[in-house]
Order: structure tokens, then C-alpha cells, then sequence
């Protein structure tokens, strides 16, 4: 792989940056594709199967399989959506146009599209729409439906076409827009239209076709109107009801036009009620990356108490984590040391507290207390010289005194009360 330039190829493309695609890809992890074949098995023989993808990316050969569809939970919330899960060598092979389009297109963006981008986040979304809320009295909480089955291939090569003049990267995304998902019973299915979630070109493909058939048309039609976007999740600012209601169907003519539509029963006007806005309106509340913005308690820095319009974990995702930590099964697992159940969920429920407990951290804190509810219940299990409510909680004392970062959640809820 030390050769750069490949000598006599059509194409343009170093062996540095399929190395670099394939680090990548590593670091992601990720599941095999619809040949079965994993990371691990790929790297049995990393160099021929690297060069492999240069010979034929380089020489116009490559040809991508069928996309594994994969039904997976939604993130932050309750249903399903299709994942499709390309082969390894195919992410590889995705990942070097990506980086390409990527280079090219990231400098054009809009400041407001956080979605898959370096640098932003889905946190930083949600900081930017509190502070929006709270001087703007409405928004539109929009919802696309069935984006990614639903994206107008034309458009997708009309605008990658406007932003590349590398001819290999326009005949790659063209060769995996057309690839078919291969379904769990076997079967192709061959598609027209739509980009599949959860492959590597795809984060860069939807957000190119968004900042033209939403970014920058809404800036242009409407320049005092503020939003943020995340792929096709997005959250829209305006003064007044009328301007609210007038953007929206704007709004609904333009996905038309562009071959999308907004879900009637998900997207709705929203009005921002707090302590100051005490007006009424049917819908008064609003989620968004799985937060919930309403009317909430807040004390101010003077330490009076008010009422704002904030974000706080969604019931969607709660319910989701309440759901995970009863599958850890923890009262049970009295085979378990402290300290391997602790290695064991720490990473989950760290993440979850950096990014559910960013906002209002106070309506995580329940969940994080059940947690506790079960380790006691397992130290109960396992020592049996605890089973009364004086020795158990003498322990937990001692326990969560010596170490108070054994379990990531006792950074905030270290206490624990009797389980019976």
C-alpha cells in the first residue's frame, strides 16, 4: 500500500486514501454486510483486500453488492427503522468518496445543519433551539416522512454534480444509489428512489440534498426565520402564529417539490408557553433528538424560581433506557463481582448521562436511582448477612464512601433506598 498515485488508472485515487477509508471504517465497527464477512475476517488478509478495492475503484471496475437491510430501534425513541448495512469493503469503498464529497461540500453548509458533520453535534442542535425558543413564540416542529426511502436520486446527482468534477465520485454514487437491499428473507429489492441509512456515503448525500431543498431555500424565501436541522429532523422559529402558519405551507409546497412530504400527524405549530407567555394553543410542547421542550421549573441565578421553556429527556427515550436496564437482569447476576457489573454498564450509562443529563439533568435522575434500586437488590442476593435494612445500607455507605466512582451514575445519585 505505499504506492499514491496509481500509474496507468483511469481514476485518480491513492492507496493512501483507501488506508484512510479503512481506518475509518475500523474505528466505526459496525456488523458484517450481506457476505457475512467481519472486520476481523476482512483483516485476515487486509492488504490484498485493500488493494482490491483501489484496482477497481481506480479503474472504474468497482461495482458495489446489495445493501443488508437490518431492522434496528429508533435512537431516541420508540419504533423501528431499516438500517441498511453495506459489506465491509463496501463501507471502505463509500468512506473514500465521502471523504472526497465531504471536503468538497462542507464549507457551503448552512451554520444551522448539525447532522453528521465535523465539529457539531446533536447537543449543540438543542442548545441552539433552547435559546431560540426562549426569544421566538413559535416553531414548527417538522417531521419528514420516510426521508431516506424517499430522496429524489436526479436531485442527489444534480447536486453532488454542482459541488465535484472528480467523474469517479459522481459514477460511485450513482452505482450505490441504485443498489438494491437485500431483505432478512433473501430477496433483492430494487429501488427507484431514496439513499439507504446507515451507509457511509449516505450522512453526506442527504445533507448536500437538504441544504438545497431546505437550508437554503428557507434562508432565501424567509431570512429572518431561524431553525436548526439535523438530516431530516428539524425544528423552525418564528414571532408570530400567522408567520408560523404561513412558512409552514410554504414549507409543505417545497418538500413537494422536491419529492418529500411532511408527516400530517407529526409536524405541527408549537407555541412556546413559559411564565411570560401565558397564551393558550393546542400543541405546547415539542420533541426534538429525544428531548422534550416544555414549560418547565427553573430557578434563576438570583435563586427565584420560574417557569421556562426547556428541553429534558423525552418520555420515548426514558422509557427506551428503563427498558435496557431491566434486560441487565442486575438484581440477579449474583455470580457478578461490584466491579465487573460496574465495567460492564458504566460505558452505557456514561453516555447516557452526557447527553440526556446536558439539559435538566434532574429528569435523568430517576432513572439513575432505579439503577441503584438494583444493585442493592443484588447486594442483598449476594451476601446474605445483608438482608436486613440496617446492615444493607451500612454497606452501601461504606461501599459508595471508598469508591464513589466505582459506577459512573454515582457522580450524581451515590444514595439509595430500601428495595424490600
Amino acid at each position: 500500500m505505499g504506492e499514491l498515485k496509481p500509474p496507468g488508472k483511469p481514476f485518480d485515487i491513492s492507496k493512501w486514501e483507501v488506508q484512510e477509508a479503512y481506518l475509518k471504517v475500523k474505528a466505526n465497527k459496525g456488523a458484517p454486510g450481506v457476505d457475512e464477512v467481519t472486520l476481523a475476517e476482512f483483516e485476515k488478509d487486509l492488504k490484498g483486500n485493500l488493494y482490491k478495492i483501489w484496482n477497481r475503484m481506480s479503474s472504474g471496475s468497482y461495482f458495489p453488492p446489495p445493501v443488508k437491510a437490518v431492522e434496528i430501534p429508533k435512537p431516541h425513541g420508540s419504533g423501528t427503522r431499516i438500517l441498511g448495512v453495506p459489506t465491509v469493503a463496501d463501507r471502505v469503498a463509500q468512506t473514500v468518496v465521502a471523504a472526497r464529497l465531504e471536503k468538497a461540500v462542507e464549507p457551503i453548509f448552512h451554520p444551522d445543519s448539525y447532522g453528521y458533520r465535523p465539529g457539531r453535534s446533536a447537543l449543540d442542535a438543542v442548545a441552539a433551539c433552547r435559546k431560540r425558543c426562549w426569544k421566538k413564540d413559535w416553531t414548527i416542529d417538522l417531521d419528514v416522512e420516510k426521508f431516506f426511502d424517499s430522496v429524489r436520486w436526479d436531485l442527489v446527482i444534480k447536486a453532488v454534480e454542482a459541488h465535484t468534477d472528480l467523474p469517479w465520485a459522481l459514477l460511485y454514487v450513482k452505482r450505490w444509489l441504485a443498489a438494491p437491499l437485500q431483505l432478512p428473507d433473501g430477496s433483492l429489492l430494487e429501488r427507484d428512489r431514496g439513499t439507504p441509512q446507515g451507509s457511509s456515503v449516505s450522512p453526506v448525500l442527504a445533507n448536500l440534498f437538504m441544504h438545497y431543498a431546505f437550508d437554503v431555500w428557507l434562508a432565501r424565501n424567509y431570512p429572518g426565520v431561524q431553525f436548526e436541522r439535523y438530516a431530516d429532523d428539524a425544528v423552525v422559529h418564528c414571532a408570530t402564529l400567522r408567520q408560523a402558519r404561513e412558512v409552514l405551507a410554504a414549507l409543505q409546497n417545497r418538500m413537494e417539490e422536491v419529492g418529500l412530504r411532511l408527516h400530517p400527524a407529526k409536524t405541527r405549530i408549537v407555541y412556546c408557553k413559559d411564565g411570560d407567555r401565558r397564551g393558550s394553543h393546542e400543541h405546547t410542547s415539542f420533541t426534538f433528538l429525544g428531548f422534550t421542550f416544555r414549560a418547565r421549573a427553573a430557578r434563576g441565578k438570583n435563586g427565584k424560581k420560574f417557569t421556562s421553556f426547556l428541553p429534558a429527556v423525552s418520555k420515548d427515550a426514558q422509557a427506551k433506557m428503563s427498558a435496557q436496564v431491566r434486560r441487565w437482569r442486575l438484581h440477579l447476576r449474583t455470580w457478578h463481582t461490584m466491579g465487573s457489573l460496574a465495567r460492564e454498564i458504566n460505558p452505557v450509562v456514561r453516555g447516557w448521562m452526557q447527553y440526556y443529563g446536558a439539559f435538566y439533568r434532574s429528569a435523568l435522575l430517576p432513572l439513575l436511582r432505579r439503577i441503584n434500586a438494583y444493585l442493592m437488590r443484588w447486594l442483598r442476593k449476594k451476601y446474605k448477612r445483608l438482608a436486613s435494612k440496617k446492615e444493607a445500607r451500612a454497606c452501601w455507605e461504606r461501599v459508595t464512601a471508598q469508591y464513589p466512582r466505582l459506577f459512573a451514575h454515582w457522580a450524581w445519585v451515590p444514595y439509595s433506598w430500601w428495595t424490600g
